[in-house]
């Protein structure tokens, strides 16, 4: 019974398929990849609807106020009267802008994160584009959202426009780099560049990767984040995600008080709704993939519940990672540009290759408790080193007050 339950959506497809018996296997293919592209696109849609009423009402309590609560039940609605008011909104483009790059801008922001999608499994055989590199890919099409940026702040022909996509193109090329070099130590002690391996890899008693004496994790699960250089990796991943998906506190390029609204300040309507859900969308492939590497994917937390369906634990963990999102945004203020990018020059991208250099030392020392406790002080000394060495702080001269008599 858990087992049909579990492949339940992969049954259904098979079953879609067979009512294509008579077609050609080109006509099947497609039949499938059109199933995957819809599957991937409907829940996402469904969860950007989602999160985004969760964010308004976390906010809210956060901040000790209402949040949305007037359109449908408990403002359950809201999203859906966002949505309609974004489609019916005049389309404003400026009368000197690129007309053909500033419509195609949110279309290449989104179809970078969509494609991103793609290759994460969410459950057990449940991989909508299942390849051996997906990893590669998966940075590389992100890579895709830069380009993005820079159409729309050059497209606008707007000053301000100009000045938050470069902003925004710095932080995003320089947090890019400790983002994909906090992947590499997955990637080494899997030795495949493919997600489910990767998730396989975390599962229960897997020697092949945790060696013969990593028994003292007991009845958990092999996560790579129950390692040091996991957990510091996926701490750094984090602070990058925040960043690549212009989370608070590092989204600069919409600073109200300085940019308006960054490198979407012209747009209205349908087109800056398409932004607002690539942002989302960027929000959840960051996340899917932090999950896929070292938070054990789709593999349950614990032996004993094994026979709860894959993707449940999956999307358990992705929602856990978008409310501390919002937690987040919440709490932090936003920080200075030059903070910004001092933090991850002088303190992320050392400790990135601290991490690659500990996952070695872990894996030629055996993978066991010795190993544990080597890796364990190598991030510790890097991390004092960093914190201590290398100051991201500014010292600034005392302050003179004077006042008129």
């Amino acid at each position: 019974m858990a087992e049909t339950v579990d492949q339940l959506f992969i049954n259904l497809k098979q079953w879609l398929l067979g009512w294509l018996e008579w077609a050609p296997e080109w006509g099947v293919q497609l039949a499938s990849i059109f199933i995957n592209i819809s599957g991937v696109l409907g829940v996402f849609l469904t969860l950007f609807a989602l999160i985004s009423l969760v964010e308004r009402k976390v906010l809210a309590r956060i901040q000790n106020r209402y949040g949305p609560n007037r359109v449908g039940p408990f403002g359950l609605f809201q999203p859906v009267a966002d949505g309609i008011k974004m489609l019916i909104k005049e389309d404003i483009v400026p009368h000197r802008a690129d007309k053909v790059v500033h419509f195609l801008a949110p279309i290449v922001m989104v179809a970078p994160a969509i494609l991103a999608l793609g290759v994460i499994p969410y459950g057990r055989d449940m991989t909508a584009f299942a390849i051996d590199g997906g990893i590669l890919f998966f940075f590389a099409v992100g890579s895709a959202a830069e380009l993005a940026v820079f159409m729309a702040g050059w497209g606008s022909n707007n000053k301000y426009s100009m000045l938050g996509a470069m902003r925004a193109i710095a932080q995003m090329v320089s947090y890019e780099l400790p983002l994909i070099l906090a992947a590499v130590p997955v990637v080494m002690a899997v030795g495949s560049l493919s997600p489910t391996l990767i998730v396989e890899a975390q599962g229960f008693g897997d020697s092949s990767t945790w060696g013969a004496d990593a028994g003292f994790l007991g009845g958990l699960p092999h996560w790579f984040v129950f390692t040091p250089w996991g957990a510091a990796g996926f701490a750094l991943f984090f602070i990058a995600a925040l960043v690549e998906s212009n989370r608070t506190p590092f989204d600069l390029p919409e600073g109200e008080s300085e940019l308006v609204a960054g490198f979407m300040t012209e747009y209205s309507g349908f087109k800056y709704a398409i932004f607002f859900m690539a942002e989302y969308f960027g929000m959840f492939a960051v996340s899917g993939m932090a999950v896929t590497l070292v938070l054990g994917g789709w593999q349950a937390p614990a032996a004993i519940l094994q026979w709860v369906p894959s993707y449940f634990w999956f999307f358990l963990k992705l929602g856990a990672m978008g409310l501390t999102f919002i937690w987040i945004r919440g709490t932090l203020p936003r920080i200075r540009v030059d903070q910004v990018m001092n933090f991850t020059w002088k303190f992320m991208l050392p400790m990135s290759f601290a991490c690659i250099l500990a996952v070695a030392i872990w894996h030629y020392s055996g993978r066991g408790l010795v190993a544990w406790g080597i890796s364990a002080a190598i991030i510790a000394i890097a991390y004092f080193l960093m914190s201590r060495v290398f100051q991201t702080k500014t010292r600034f001269a005392p302050r003179t007050y004077r006042y008129a008599e």
